[in-house]
């Protein structure tokens, strides 16, 4: 396949900002360095969040987390931990932290179309007795991610809008929906790894491995 050229590239902040403009006062000035409690309630509420993080080299990763809405613990107005529960053992967020230490954080909550983000350092950790209490069905987890909280802010609403994402009447029949077993199966290209012994691993994993 051929790559494509670009011909007109944007290469400074100037140019960028003359094409679209500066941001308002409000959105300049809604950013805190810290959880306050209006933060500390939408983090408590949220069962969903994306953890965003990059190497020393600049090699980014995206991934998601949730659990029970507040499964996230606030320890105080700067610091919040994030539990690992069991994966599938890359460990690509974790092993950008100990690289490189900045995160951003987008949490969500079901339905509100404004999203809270969440900027800072994170670290690794594995201390027992903040761990213990984010143990659920009797399963402590073993690590810890650690956010030395920089700043928060809400982000507006227009993508989920623009997208429809928790508007039911926008969503795909489930026939239509991609097979992830068979998007799995071709990409691992194994000998016996079959969509279908894909999906079985699936399903037992999200049976029996969430915790």
């Amino acid at each position: 396949m051929k790559k494509i050229t670009y011909q007109e590239i944007i290469n400074s902040v100037n140019e960028l900002q003359s094409m679209l403009g500066y941001p308002s006062e409000m959105v300049k000035n809604k950013s805190i360095s810290y959880i306050d409690h209006h933060c500390k309630d939408f983090i408590e509420k949220s069962p969903f969040l994306v953890l965003s993080t990059s190497d020393n080299e600049g090699y980014c990763d995206v991934s998601p987390r949730g659990d029970l809405p507040g499964f996230v613990h606030v320890l105080n107005d700067t610091q919040l931990v994030i539990p690992e529960r069991p994966g599938n053992k890359r460990m690509d967020s974790m092993r950008n932290i100990l690289s490189n230490p900045r995160v951003g954080l987008i949490f969500f909550i079901p339905g509100l179309g404004e999203t809270l983000r969440v900027n800072g350092q994170a670290k690794l950790i594995k201390d027992p007795e903040i761990l213990e209490s984010m143990a659920v069905k009797g399963k402590t987890p073993l690590v810890g991610i650690a956010v030395d909280v920089d700043e928060c802010f809400i982000h507006c609403a227009k993508a989920f809008i623009r997208s429809g994402l928790w508007d039911p009447s926008t969503w795909q029949d489930e026939g239509l929906l991609p097979s992830v077993a068979t998007i799995i199966s071709d990409h691992v290209n194994l000998p016996n790894t079959t969509a279908k012994a894909v999906e079985e691993r699936l399903k037992e994993s999200y049976k029996d491995r969430l915790y």
